[in-house]
């Protein structure tokens, strides 16, 4: 069962991003038999209830949403990856007549601090990634049945998916009204989907992010904002043969046996978050966070039925799970923890092992989907907006699939010690990539092959402080009269600097090589969203965002910045 002690003193409105089925109030899913398409195709309807925001003050009304309903759509996303193989494609659906989704709540954001609006945003950016990161390597297909007005963070909703219906009841729009209406920008990836995924000629995608009533019909087909225009009367029809079609193509498995995501074990007392595998000690004095993930005391099962039989404790999957919870927790409610420092402990032929099964059974279903979590777990280190140094000392066990936490990281120390090591494993070099798509060794060394080969030549070995350093894989190598008071300096040389500069800094630098749709969504609400949102033309007295719904209209700086 989960256990969770008193939330610490100093985090007021703690936010939760645990919760389960029964306990949903927004999302409905449907996986039966019964529905037509005998358990391949999963209807996932959203039915918001208008006062059941996470935080009070506004209503949720025209299926718009807040933090909660992200955090409900999530977990519904991980129960049909992990608990439902046999769904294949998912049908995004919307319970409200003539409604799909009106997007993020706009009085929610007016109320909304700074942070909170970002953050928000971030995460709900990291579940539309996440519906692609199934569909390319899953085989789990999503369409987005929209049977009314779909505005703003509705869209982008639509855009993540893989194919786009709209109703045509000649009044049904497509529409990305915030810069027009809110000052804003689309911030769940809408601009960046339209050009990189969609292709939407940038003329158009300009003309279409200034309309506020947004395009409808076969116009919006045209576009290329939708995919198919359907007549109510054939609508139903319509989109369950798509989803069937797409059901047909995937590879996902129709008879096996689902896994039950059991509720993680956590307790949260003053001191962190305290899990199985993960540890979190919170240091306010010093706005530090540190967290020490903890390798099995054996490589664990090798077969698949013995995989199956562990379930959602088998580690790889339950320390993801963990660590996922850990980041997203520390992300919401301890903002002023602006270093986060990654360490490990146990045995590295435990995570060697470990690796080695989970390339040899990859292709899988389960296997696959626990890559796939480890995968989007690590992801989220290389979008958080914190410093993370990691640091490698004797008994720490940086290997393999663990190494990518340091690879992630802005810098590493390890100390120049004969029991310090680093190793890497064949899951270094594909399956975990980072957000952007590149693993994170073609990322560090920008493609350079020839350093990329030397480094693979050593997979499996121990490598010392000597050795890492030579190839690249830590940053400094202090011994141990110096490591001390170096790792002191660090820490608080970095905490001095503007933490806006540093993650500034940090966006632009962890995600050299060229740019892709995924680093481009992130460093566009890094940088772009990020500003927006603080400026008086968006949340001054009279920008877009506090006069929303008043009558007013709102008083811009024209002066163009």
């Amino acid at each position: 069962m989960e256990a969770v002690a008193q939330q610490p003193s100093s985090v007021a409105n703690f936010v939760d991003f645990q919760t389960e089925p029964s306990l949903y109030r927004h999302w409905k899913l449907s996986i039966a038999p019964a529905i037509q398409g005998g358990g391949r195709v999963a209807r996932l309807i959203m039915d918001v209830q208008e006062d059941g925001g996470i935080r009070p003050g506004y209503k949720l009304k025209l299926n718009s949403y807040d933090l909660g309903v992200d955090i409900e759509l999530h977990d519904a996303l991980q129960r049909i990856r992990f608990e439902h193989p046999a769904v294949a494609s998912v049908v995004i659906a919307s319970a409200k007549p003539r409604i799909f989704c009106s997007g993020a709540n706009i009085y929610m954001l007016g109320l909304s601090s700074h942070a909170w609006k970002v953050n928000f945003c971030k995460f709900t950016n990291e579940t539309r990634n996440g519906m692609e990161d199934s569909s390319a390597h899953s085989g789990l297909k999503f369409i987005a049945a929209c049977n009314g007005s779909t505005a703003g963070g509705g869209y982008e909703l639509a855009l993540a998916c893989d194919e786009i219906v709209l109703i045509d009841d000649r009044s049904s729009t497509v529409s990305l009204p915030e810069a027009p209406l809110l000052g804003v920008l689309p911030g769940t990836g809408g601009l960046t989907r339209l050009t990189d995924k969609r292709r939407v000629r940038r003329d158009l995608a300009d003309v279409f992010s200034t309309m506020p009533e947004g395009i409808q019909g076969e116009r919006a087909k045209a576009w290329g904002l939708v995919d198919a225009v359907v007549k109510p009367q054939d609508f139903d029809a319509y989109v369950m043969s798509r989803a069937l079609a797409l059901a047909e193509a995937s590879d996902r498995p129709r008879d096996a046996q689902g896994v039950e995501l059991t509720p993680l074990e956590r307790t949260i007392d003053e001191r962190g978050y305290h899990y199985r595998h993960v540890d979190v000690m919170l240091e306010p004095q010093r706005r530090t966070a540190t967290f020490s993930i903890k390798a099995p005391e054996s490589r664990g099962p090798a077969s698949l039925q013995e995989i199956l039989t562990a379930g959602a404790k088998w580690w790889p999957l339950q320390m993801a799970r963990e660590l996922d919870d850990a980041i997203l927790s520390l992300r919401v409610n301890h903002l002023d923890l602006g270093l986060w420092v990654f360490k490990t402990e146990g045995d590295p032929a435990n995570i060697l092992g470990i690796d080695s099964t989970l390339v040899s059974h990859r292709d899988h279903w389960f296997v696959r989907e626990v890559i796939g979590m480890m995968r989007r777990t690590f992801a989220r280190v290389d979008v958080t907006s914190r410093s993370i140094y990691a640091i490698v000392e004797p008994g720490s066990c940086f290997a393999g699939s663990l190494f990518e936490l340091a690879l992630a990281a802005d810098r590493v120390y390890m100390l120049d010690d004969s029991k310090s090591s680093v190793a890497l494993s064949e899951m270094n070099f594909g399956g975990l990539e980072a957000v952007n798509g590149r693993t994170r060794l073609a990322g560090r060394f920008y493609g350079d092959a020839s350093r990329i080969d030397a480094v693979r030549r050593r997979a499996g070995a121990a490598l010392g402080p000597g050795e890492a350093s030579e190839l690249g894989l830590v940053t400094f190598t202090p011994d141990e009269l110096d490591w001390s008071d170096e790792i002191r300096l660090a820490v608080e040389s970095r905490l001095a600097l503007s933490p806006d500069a540093m993650t500034g800094l940090e966006a632009n630098l962890r995600f050299g090589g060229g740019e892709t749709m995924e680093s481009r969504i992130f460093g566009r609400l890094s940088a772009w969203q990020n500003w927006i949102f603080i400026r008086p033309n968006a949340v001054g007295p009279a920008g877009a965002l506090k006069v929303y719904g008043t009558g007013n209209r709102p008083k811009f700086d024209w002066e163009r910045v």
